[in-house]
């Protein structure tokens, strides 16, 4: 136990802290909405962020595994492993009554909960943690919001980088001294409500049964054109301040939220979304900011500020009120 844990557990622990936490990590055929969860892990935490147990399984995604060469789980491995539907109550008792934790929570959580939806089912997660919001919160000097430098922060050795278990694994021993040193400075957790999907609609695709959400009353809608953004352009992003209602904002290449949702919630915030950069562009936000798209050349070439989609999906929570 370090000196910091000491002082915390002999401090009174904030009272409007959560009673157990559910970290978790899934491995996933792909980022889009359609794709599906190849494996699991769950590592289940006391309200002090100490272990409590483990588990973990394969899930066979009914289509192809996609990414072999980062996940490592090949058709072979996976075809004898358990459908979802036949792991998701074991999963449901990893998460009852617990705090999702994730890096990148919200990927995680739109991956559980499709996958959910497409059994039927609704998993048993009011709440969740990113802990990239946390270490943002506690202002730790990371020089990215990736999960190594997060472990590589607190000392925790990575041994297999994009295997559910050792992610999880990782992810657990990273919490807990970012948990204590919250703890000890009273910082208010950045909790995020889990609304459940609660209906899926299959719809068939081209070599394959792919999916559709239908989830018009949590976030999910059908495409549509969206109204003209009311405020006024107020210019550019600038790092370290809020962005302001009526900034235009564009996308490059892939998001792990569904584009169109995270569009749509950039809209609900006050944003203009922009379908290319000009002059005029308050924002870029890519995951690849060395790709050579045509969005990301011309940003680079009228020097727009870019960010990734963590750090944007940050700044949507506290978007300043339009200028007058």
């Amino acid at each position: 136990m370090t000196m910091l844990d000491d002082r915390t557990t002999a401090a009174a622990w904030p009272a409007a802290y959560p009673q157990g936490y559910a970290v978790v990590d899934v491995e996933t055929t792909g980022l889009a909405r359609d794709d599906r969860i190849v494996s699991a892990a769950v590592y289940r935490l006391n309200a002090q962020g100490d272990v409590e147990d483990h588990w973990y399984t394969l899930v066979n995604p009914e289509r192809d595994p996609g990414p072999v060469w980062i996940h490592g789980l090949t058709r072979d491995v996976l075809a004898d492993a358990p459908l979802f539907p036949e792991i998701a109550a074991e999963f449901s008792e990893r998460l009852d009554g617990r705090v999702l934790v994730a890096h990148n929570a919200l990927f995680d959580w739109s991956m559980i909960s499709r996958e959910y939806a497409r059994a039927e089912r609704t998993a048993p997660v009011r709440q969740r943690l990113c802990t990239i919001a946390l270490s943002k919160e506690l202002s730790l000097p990371l020089p990215n919001h990736k999960l190594e430098s997060l472990a590589a922060h607190f000392g925790v050795v990575q041994q297999r980088a994009h295997n559910a278990l050792d992610d999880a694994r990782v992810l657990a021993e990273a919490f807990r001294p970012s948990l204590h040193a919250a703890a000890e400075r009273n910082v208010r957790l950045p909790l995020l409500e889990c609304r459940p999907l609660t209906e899926w609609v299959s719809t068939p695709a081209p070599a394959r049964i792919g999916y559709q959400a239908s989830y018009h009353a949590n976030g999910w809608r059908p495409s549509r054109k969206r109204p003209p953004c009311p405020y006024p352009n107020p210019g550019r992003y600038e790092v370290d301040k809020p962005l302001k209602q009526g900034m235009r904002v564009a996308f490059s290449g892939d998001t792990s939220i569904d584009r169109e949702l995270l569009e749509d919630r950039a809209v609900e915030a006050g944003l203009h979304v922009a379908t290319s950069v000009s002059r005029l562009t308050s924002l870029l936000v890519t995951n690849d900011p060395d790709a050579a798209t045509s969005k990301t050349v011309k940003a680079k070439s009228f020097a727009t500020p870019i960010v990734d989609e963590a750090a944007f999906t940050q700044l949507l929570r506290d978007v300043a009120p339009a200028d007058g």
